[in-house]
């Protein structure tokens, strides 16, 4: 797939992995549209790269309605969607506290909001510009789009206090060959990558002695992995036209530990 002309939306484009995306996109003549909340950050990168920002939250329908429409009112019908929104949280199952022996377990809501951004945040931008492409004319091969969403290890390999993060990063792998064969006859990709420890900015805020044992944790190379990785394999999966359906780990190897 020729990517130089095509127009393209990042969720979570502002920092990290969407905008190392965003970057890598551009760099191939792409036009980018950058979905994040924060403004400051958007705004800063769209400048960089001569994309445009629109304010975003993925969990809400209104927002990403407008945020759609203003993009396309920019750019076109997107061809490119990749998914980078997401958060998480540590909480267990239920726990007992260590100082008064009280009995807690995970609250609710706080699950509920994860699922709600990365997992149902996901699915509707999927939809969205999914239904948007079926607009579009084929071009080479019948393909009218493509579509790369992110997951994480923790789908497969999920941590102490990652019950929500990891159920909803493994919805994530499991919508992607259900999609990619709901789509197929419309010539419209979706892959998924599910990235290992990677240095974005809520890693930088890690204490560096923390860093440093997760990177000697990675068996090969034992160092975080950057988010112009993610993005190269972002972009493969957009310009090789036989990627399709797959679920991709990129993470040096590791196999994460149950704490």
């Amino acid at each position: 797939m020729k990517l130089e002309g095509l127009s393209a939306v990042v969720t979570g484009g502002a920092s990290g992995l969407g905008a190392a995306t965003a970057r890598a996109l551009s760099a191939h003549g792409v036009e980018v549209a950058l979905f994040d909340l924060n403004e400051e950050s958007g705004e800063a990168v769209a400048r960089e790269i001569g994309g445009i920002f629109c304010k975003a939250d993925v969990s809400s329908e209104e927002s990403i309605e407008a945020a759609f429409a203003k993009a396309r009112e920019a750019h076109g019908q997107e061809r490119i969607l990749i998914n980078c929104a997401g958060t998480g949280n540590a909480i267990k199952t239920a726990s007992r506290s260590k100082t008064t022996g009280e009995i807690q377990h995970f609250p609710l809501d706080a699950f509920e909001r994860i699922i709600q951004i990365n997992l149902i945040g996901t699915f509707r931008c999927i939809a969205k510009s999914a239904a948007g492409m079926l607009t579009l004319d084929p071009m080479e091969d019948g393909a009218r789009g493509v579509i790369v969403n992110t997951a994480s290890v923790a789908a497969e390999d999920g941590q102490m206090g990652q019950a929500a993060y990891a159920a909803s990063k493994s919805g994530v792998v499991g919508l992607t060959l259900p999609v990619a064969r709901d789509l197929m006859s419309e010539g419209i990709r979706v892959n998924t990558i599910l990235p290992g420890i990677f240095n974005t900015p809520l890693m930088n805020r890690a204490p560096e002695e923390v860093k440093a044992a997760l990177a000697a944790s990675v068996p090969f190379p034992k160092r975080l992995g950057n988010p112009e990785e993610y993005a190269s394999l972002a972009v493969e999966m957009c310009r090789n036209s036989y990627f399709n359906g797959e679920d991709v780990r990129l993470d040096g190897g590791i196999r994460m530990a149950p704490r």
